[in-house]
């Protein structure tokens, strides 16, 4: 299947953070979804109103894979960003969030990589897992089964038995990757800044929801914020 993310443009001034050189002085969306509750098309939403880069979990995958698109992105991050990203890593290894049966670490650097440069949103690949919670917005997606069956079905033109497996397999790989990467059987709430059921409120609804929670953290994250 062909990826085709929205890309949209970096804008706005990130600010100069000096207590932690090389630290992101924007926030990260980080976007989790059951399959079928419209996660990726309320990302894109979010992503265009922001002017936001959006990457998928396929485009991650895709530059995972091929070093030279992923330098093509990563080529302008500064040493001390790199530097923090390090550290990053070494924060996940110490908190056991690699698999014991794998030697490598692009998804997890290529997301902090990502995230060092502030401003852009994530759906998939455990970036809420791998972010540390201070510089990014962990959000969750989620709706009835019902609900989720029938918009993978009109999504992919499929029958509702069709779509009911479709949503089954997904869910399956989900909680298999949950498992495998951070030993987790399913998401707990408690893991979010937002959980919202896209069952019930519309995707405007969910996209204005995220909006003002990004709104919020940041200005939690501004040391005048909270004075009177």
């Amino acid at each position: 299947m062909p990826i085709d993310p929205f890309i949209g443009p970096l804008h706005g001034n990130r600010g100069d953070n000096r207590e932690r050189p090389g630290a992101p002085a924007g926030l990260t969306i980080a976007i989790s979804r059951e399959s079928g509750a419209s996660g990726g098309s309320i990302a894109r939403r979010v992503g265009q109103r922001l002017g936001w880069q959006v990457y998928t979990r396929e485009l991650l995958e895709f530059l995972c894979a091929n070093e030279a698109a992923r330098q093509s992105i990563l080529s302008d991050i500064p040493l001390d960003a790199t530097v923090w990203v390090n550290t990053q890593l070494d924060r996940l290894r110490r908190d056991g969030r690699f698999p014991k049966d794998s030697d490598t670490d692009e998804m997890p650097r290529l997301l902090l990589s990502l995230a060092s440069r502030g401003q852009v949103l994530v759906v998939g690949g455990g970036a809420g897992y791998y972010l540390p919670r201070e510089i990014s917005l962990h959000v969750r997606i989620i709706a009835p089964r019902t609900n989720r069956v029938a918009h993978m079905a009109d999504w992919l033109r499929l029958s509702p038995e069709e779509a009911a497996r479709q949503v089954q397999m997904r869910d399956e790989r989900r909680a298999e990757f949950l498992l495998k990467r951070f030993g987790m059987r399913s998401a707990e709430p408690y893991d979010f800044d937002l959980v919202l059921n896209s069952g019930l409120l519309s995707e405007d609804t969910c996209t204005e929801a995220i909006l003002a929670a990004l709104k919020g953290k940041e200005a939690d994250g501004q040391p005048d914020s909270r004075l009177d």
